[in-house]
């Protein structure tokens, strides 16, 4: 049985008022302008900051610690990253997937980029890879039947998990 469409209500704030919005400002960048080194706390939902990268939880998630990682300069091709920035942005998903395994005792992650609009990136202004956990067998009767998904924890839940594992950059 395919899945025509993944309904989750807790989605139509970004579906109506932030996506496809090209006038609005990244919230990436703007996450990287908080100079504090208090950014780092479940108010702002910040993993980790590198010199050269940022890891976020995911504020529209489609499982449990779902989180984003981002070079911190705003690029939005992939191959006009410098080499370094491309490193480091490696780096940063190694390690948001070592968070990841350690916090869910997951059988999988699900991890990658959507380059452009046209491949699904909701911000196609500033590059970032999704990475997050999965299960054997995750697609459960609410998917099948319901068209849902269920959220087992809050971010803040979430946050606190990954950055209990987080492992030093």
């Amino acid at each position: 049985m395919s899945l025509d469409r993944l309904w989750a209500g807790w989605r139509s704030r970004y579906v109506s008022e932030e996506a496809g919005r090209e006038d609005r400002a990244c919230f990436l960048c703007a996450l990287d302008a908080l100079a504090d080194e208090d950014a780092i706390a479940e108010s702002t939902l910040l993993l980790e900051r590198t010199a050269l990268t940022l890891t976020v939880m995911n504020l529209y998630p489609y499982t449990s610690g779902h989180v984003l990682i981002a070079p911190r300069r705003h690029e939005c091709e992939l191959e006009l990253l410098a080499d370094d920035e491309a490193n480091e942005l490696m780096s940063a998903q190694r390690r948001a997937v070592r968070a990841i395994k350690a916090a869910y005792d997951c059988d999988g992650i699900n991890l990658g980029l959507n380059l452009g609009r046209a491949a699904g990136a909701g911000v196609p202004g500033h590059l970032h890879a999704h990475a997050l956990p999965r299960w054997s067998g995750d697609t459960n009767f609410m998917t099948s039947i319901a068209e849902a998904r269920v959220m087992p924890e809050s971010l803040a839940a979430a946050w606190a998990k990954l950055r209990g594992t987080w492992p030093v950059a």
